[in-house]
């Protein structure tokens, strides 16, 4: 289906954290799935996530950063300080932590290589 969203504006629903991922604040996460592949294997979409530090395990992700700040540290890799404008790639299996500075929202696109 072919649509139009204004990414700033468009109302997402709340999304959910495993409390293990959580070390340090009270960071929420609220999305909302633009498109998902007739197969299920990729997804499109906006995400957000409020100030705090979470962990991630990684998939295969390219998004936009369209609001917001944070600092994503990749175990054994670099550390990408990202803001509005900054587009950046995910491997899968990457384990991260997110220090999000300001409530970062994003517009993504995920792949599953199954």
């Amino acid at each position: 289906m072919s649509q139009a969203v204004h990414v700033a504006e468009i109302a997402l629903e709340p999304d959910s954290l495993a409390p293990e991922q959580v070390v340090a604040g009270d960071p929420q996460v609220r999305a909302r799935v633009l498109h998902t592949s007739a197969d299920g294997r990729v997804e499109r979409g906006v995400w957000e996530i409020t100030p705090g530090v979470v962990t991630d395990v990684e998939a295969d992700e390219l998004f936009v950063v369209v609001a917001g700040r944070a600092t994503i540290e990749i175990e054994g890799g670099d550390t990408l300080e990202v803001g509005p404008g900054d587009a950046v790639v995910l491997e899968e299996g990457a384990r991260t932590r997110w220090t999000v500075h300001e409530t970062l929202r994003k517009v993504y696109q995920v792949t599953d290589h199954g």
